[in-house]
């Protein structure tokens, strides 16, 4: 049986956290929960809960963290063109159905089931679903290799490229890492660390159990300056980022610029057993090379301390290679109610592949590293 949740409240943590193997901090139900509980989803910015789980007798059997979309805001994986052409045509694009983490352009588990026979059982109650309640779409972000295996055709495909880190085993500490890289990117990135060195700035890095409030109030100033300097609207409240310290402490890391003993910069990352994951970064001060060092760098150290494989450290940003981050395909399924706009979107997102693999493949020869490390 279908049931649509409207708050993860609704459904036990042990039995939505029994869906997955834990290693995605970003669908586990403290995560996903705390954005509801704390203020920061909210309707008039687009997001609504609209959770689809499937049960048996009582039992969970599987989920998708879903919401009920009136717009494209906090997506990260953009079709603004297709409401538009909804648009011209009269129709309405919104509502739409969106299976995502909100916020948040995280590779990660959609379709929350143990097997394949129930992801795909969620897939066919999702557009069953969509066209009873009259909507336009539904659409899963950021899915898995695993949960692409079972998307049938009639969900259109979309690629799209970032930046990660992996250690392909060797590297130790930091020296070992710029060990690979070709002459010129290893000038670079030393001197660009020795110049921010010598301003005097230091770090500190501290997870849930060890920051204070001070330095939680500190990283969330610091999140809501670089929003406002862009001009836009910050999602997360003070409040979350102390649910996360309190109930997901491990998985919150904090790194804290420090000069003359003030907090100037500072970056907040998540991490699962393997991966560390960069969200969000701001200054009090511009220095050169504070940026980079704040989320590039300091994590680099942090998952060579630590022993974590990779780094993903947000979307976007090709300055990201020349730091040691290659480009990977991210992925999105899409289901069309419309047969005719479903084929146009169809042909378009087909076009759009060919030119994201090409840009793909260029990227490739801008590698900094003396021969590509091994996968």
């Amino acid at each position: 049986m279908l049931r649509t949740l409207t708050s993860l409240d609704d459904v036990p943590a042990q039995a939505w956290d029994a869906l997955h193997d834990g290693r995605n901090p970003f669908i586990a139900h403290a995560f996903l929960a705390g954005l509801e509980r704390h203020g920061c989803l909210r309707p008039d910015w687009g997001w609504q809960p609209h959770h689809l789980t499937l049960w048996q007798d009582g039992q969970l059997l599987g989920a998708v963290p879903g919401y009920r979309k009136t717009n494209s805001h906090g997506e990260f994986v953009f079709d603004h063109a297709w409401a538009q052409a909804y648009a011209r045509y009269g129709q309405d694009y919104f509502p739409k159905w969106l299976g995502a983490v909100p916020y948040s352009p995280v590779t990660g588990p959609r379709l929350l089931a143990p097997d394949a026979g129930t992801r795909q059982r969620l897939l066919d109650a999702i557009s069953a679903h969509v066209v009873e309640q009259g909507w336009s779409s539904a659409h899963i972000n950021f899915h898995t290799e695993q949960d692409e295996a079972s998307f049938p055709g009639t969900w259109l495909q979309r690629l799209d490229v970032q930046y990660h880190w992996r250690n392909p085993g060797h590297w130790q500490d930091f020296s070992g890492f710029l060990a690979d890289f070709d002459h010129k990117h290893r000038k670079n990135i030393r001197q660009e660390r020795a110049k921010l060195a010598s301003t005097g700035v230091r770090f500190r890095t501290v997870d849930g159990h060890q920051a204070s409030r001070q330095d939680l109030r500190a990283m969330y100033g610091f999140y809501l300056q670089t929003f406002n300097e862009y001009g836009n609207s910050p999602a997360l409240t003070i409040e979350f980022i102390e649910h996360l310290a309190a109930e997901m402490p491990r998985n919150l890391v904090i790194v804290l610029a420090e000069l003359e003993g003030e907090a100037i910069a500072g970056a907040l990352y998540l991490r699962g057993p393997d991966t560390l994951y960069g969200r969000y970064w701001g200054a009090s001060r511009t220095l050169p090379g504070l940026h980079f060092e704040t989320c590039y760098y300091q994590g680099i150290e942090y998952c060579l301390r630590e022993g974590l494989d990779r780094f993903e450290p947000g979307a976007q940003g090709e300055h990201k290679i020349a730091r040691g981050f290659l480009p990977e395909l991210v992925r999105s399924r899409h289901w069309i109610a419309d047969p005719d706009f479903a084929e146009a979107l169809g042909r378009w997102c087909g076009e759009e592949r060919e030119a994201i693999l090409r840009y793909a493949r260029s990227l490739q020869a801008h590698s900094p590293f003396k021969t590509a490390p091994a996968p």
